[in-house]
């Protein structure tokens, strides 16, 4: 792994993990949502400043260049993380549709009762 990408990784990582606490302190994200991120980058940090991990890993599962197991290993997490959003969206879409179907018929009791 160059160094190079090594320096990328770090400071995307600082930034994410920044832009992280800066959105929780704001409000703008729950601390559920930051967790995945923060481990994220951390993840990341951590295979920029111990390569011989990525090495290894990237040896244990078959792939020729830890740079190209990095970003295999990325985008495994994210589309794991984007199926699992996908899950929260159709939860929260029924209930969605259950809190409208309820309130449609406690006002239609209400219209009957005058």
């Amino acid at each position: 792994m160059s160094i190079a990408f090594r320096i990328t990784l770090i400071i995307v990582s600082v930034f994410t993990l920044l832009y992280m606490c800066k959105k929780v302190k704001q409000e703008k994200l729950q601390i559920e949502y930051s967790i995945f991120w923060t481990l994220f980058a951390i993840m990341l940090v951590l295979f920029s400043i111990f390569p011989q991990i990525a090495d290894w890993l990237s040896e244990l599962v078959g792939v020729y260049s830890t740079t190209n197991f990095i970003f295999l290993l990325i985008i495994f997490i994210l589309l794991v993380k984007c199926f699992q959003l996908t899950m929260d969206i159709s939860k929260l879409d029924n209930k969605v549709k259950e809190l409208v179907q309820k309130i449609a018929i406690d006002e239609k009791e209400k219209r009957e009762q005058k």
